[in-house]
């Protein structure tokens, strides 16, 4: 019997000596696996405590209460932050936003400024001009038909032709320039012509003169025939190639009804003087005629020049208009010589220019030798 005991002892020694080698050996092998932070070790003495108590003791409280209170603590910590962010974050965009309004608005402000300042530059230049625009439109400006003789024997001649279709582009519209001259062979003239950018009629003719003045003439009667054959209907003036004009004069024609008359200075390349031909006035109304010799020893009616003079073309073709019975549309008849007849006629039909001052002067002829 007691052999068996002792046997059975040394069983059981054997036993918890295994046990514990056993136990030893598995809480160095979990040991080992375990990571090195104290508080994420699985054996930490919170943890520890916390598996060893049971379940129902008291002594968990305060490791729950810890843990419980860092929680809080990091979500206090966190909660003011995320708020503090936020908050930061709304007054930025704010600020931004209602920077971005206050550009908006002062920018619609500015335009609506500068639409109202166009707005009242437009009524003021409405409130200036309102009259010549209603006065332009209403009453249209005159035609001015400036007829204008050619010789091919002239050296000056395109030069003269370019000077003078300067001055005519700078007569506000409508203007008609009528240019005649003696068929040739050369297309000098209707090449100058077509670069004015002005309305013209270029017309020829094939009559041999001997005489330069009888030519001239006949020019001008060619001109005054194509007028009244297509009733033009205008201010008719014959504009020499060495005239020299002052723009003014073409504003005073257009307010011619019948007959106008000006005073108009001669002048010489080769003399130091001045000769003046044409009208004396008072006002508008013609007194007598300026005469060439100091002593009066002229003609009671001299000669005048037919750049003293324009007149309204629907004289040619419309005579019951100026109280005549029949046209004058005969191309034998020399319209010019009419013409001039018209105007010497009668002084009280004719009207001085300027209205205002008609000794003033608005024309020069100054011819140049060739």
């Amino acid at each position: 019997m007691g052999s068996l005991e002792r046997s059975k002892k040394k069983v059981q020694l054997w036993k918890k000596a295994i046990v514990h080698f056993l136990l030893c050996f598995v809480m160095g092998f979990f040991t080992g696996f375990a990571p090195t932070g104290k508080g994420t070790s699985m054996f930490s003495t919170r943890n520890v405590a916390i598996h060893k108590t049971p379940h129902g003791s008291n002594q968990t409280q305060p490791s729950l209460n810890m843990l419980h209170h860092s929680r809080l603590e990091s979500e206090t910590f966190n909660k003011p932050l995320s708020d503090e962010m936020s908050a930061t974050t709304t007054t930025i965009v704010t600020s931004q936003w209602s920077k971005l309004n206050d550009t908006r608005h002062s920018e619609k402000v500015l335009e609506e400024e500068e639409e109202e300042g166009e707005e009242e530059r437009q009524d003021q230049d409405q409130e200036q001009e309102p009259k010549g625009d209603n006065d332009e439109f209403l009453n249209p400006r005159r035609l001015l038909i400036i007829v204008t003789p050619t010789n091919a024997k002239d050296q000056n001649r395109v030069m003269l032709l370019k000077r003078l279709s300067n001055t005519l582009r700078l007569i506000p519209q409508p203007v008609l320039w009528v240019v005649v001259e003696q068929q040739i062979e050369s297309s000098e003239v209707s090449n100058i012509l077509r670069k004015t950018g002005i309305m013209y009629r270029h017309l020829v003719f094939k009559e041999n003169f001997t005489s330069i003045h009888e030519e001239v003439d006949h020019q001008r009667n060619v001109a005054l025939n194509h007028i009244e054959h297509h009733r033009l209907s205008g201010i008719v003036h014959f504009a020499s190639l060495s005239n020299v004009y002052d723009l003014t004069f073409f504003d005073e024609l257009r307010a011619i009804e019948g007959f106008g008359t000006w005073p108009m200075a001669l002048l010489s390349a080769n003399k130091k003087q001045v000769i003046i031909e044409g009208p004396i006035c008072d006002s508008s109304e013609v007194m007598g005629w300026h005469l060439k010799k100091a002593n009066n020893s002229t003609d009671e009616r001299p000669p005048i020049r037919v750049s003293n003079f324009a007149f309204n073309s629907s004289i040619l073709w419309d005579p019951e208009r100026w109280g005549r019975t029949s046209s004058i549309q005969d191309t034998s008849q020399d319209s010019l010589k009419f013409v001039r007849k018209e105007v010497l006629e009668d002084e009280t039909k004719l009207m001085g220019i300027p209205p205002d001052d008609c000794s003033k002067i608005l024309l020069w002829n100054l011819p140049l030798s060739t």
